[in-house]
């Protein structure tokens, strides 16, 4: 294997780069002989054979898409907006006639939290005053700690507060979950190029995180998943999503997945990474 050189291309606020998988990623990477440069903004070019884009923002800034295209292989340059309001199916506005339950969630990945983390101006006060605004209208509290959490679901539309649809940073989704055997399921499903993984969470919870499931358990992803791919030029991350009554629903879209040992153990987490970086060879071949 030629030996190549790797650059991760960070917001410029980014502290802490390690909370991610890609840093473990980058672990074997440079095991494998590879040289790998973590790139903090745009001012300065570090030249590289290929370069990941790995801004932790919803929205990823134009410059930054200009700066990656420098180089001769870019991972992760189409993926740019990541917004719900821009990857869901499952949007409900008020008039269109959906009468199941629905869920409320921000329209940022995360509920925004990385937009705080990352102090992107003028977004952090908003978000704050977002935060408040969802566990509002949800009747959550003491949720401060981790924004995602702000999620609130309603039997129907009819008992979401007017507020929510006058708020364009929130959005309201058809609830469409997968039941099993009385509990709530949910796929995960991690890729780098060729390379995937897919984990199906079981959880007694209606809102499922991975801190909150009961047991997993490794699945075969569905087709549809892979046209997901496709369609939002995902090259390096990892999609959310239930089976619903036999369907498919994404839930959600992460091109910098953090990184966690909650539902794996270590053993079998390092494996389960090990095998992922072994996409980016792919984009090196």
């Amino acid at each position: 294997m030629n030996r190549g050189r790797i650059v991760v291309l960070f917001h410029e606020n980014e502290v802490n780069p390690i909370r991610y998988v890609i840093h473990h990623l980058a672990g074997f990477w440079r095991e494998d002989g590879h040289r790998v440069d973590y790139v903090m903004g745009t001012k300065r070019f570090v030249p590289a054979d290929a370069v990941i884009v790995h801004v932790d923002l919803s929205i990823v800034p134009q410059s930054y898409l200009d700066f990656a295209a420098r180089y001769p292989i870019v991972i992760n340059g189409r993926v740019t907006d990541i917004r719900k309001s821009r990857v869901s199916d499952q949007l409900v506005r008020l008039g269109d006639g959906w009468a199941g339950p629905v869920i409320v969630k921000s329209d940022l990945n995360y509920g925004g939290l990385p937009e705080r983390q990352l102090n992107v101006s003028p977004l952090k006060r908003r978000l704050s005053r977002l935060g408040r605004l969802v566990r509002r209208v949800t009747g959550r509290s003491g949720a401060e700690r981790s924004p995602v959490l702000d999620y609130g679901l309603f039997e129907s539309i009819d008992e979401v507060p007017d507020e929510v649809f006058d708020e364009p940073r929130l959005v309201v989704e058809r609830f469409l979950p997968e039941i099993e055997d009385g509990a709530y399921h949910m796929r995960i499903v991690q890729f780098l190029g060729d390379r995937y993984r897919c984990t199906r969470l079981r959880s007694e919870h209606r809102i499922i995180k991975a801190d909150r499931s009961s047991s997993t358990e490794d699945a075969e992803p569905h087709p549809e998943v892979f046209g997901w791919r496709e369609r939002f030029g995902l090259d390096y991350g990892k999609l959310d999503y239930v089976v619903h009554e036999g369907t498919p629903v994404l839930l959600d879209i992460n091109k910098t997945t953090g990184a966690t040992s909650q539902y794996r153990d270590d053993s079998l987490l390092a494996a389960n990474r090990r095998y992922l970086a072994y996409g980016l060879y792919d984009y090196l071949a």
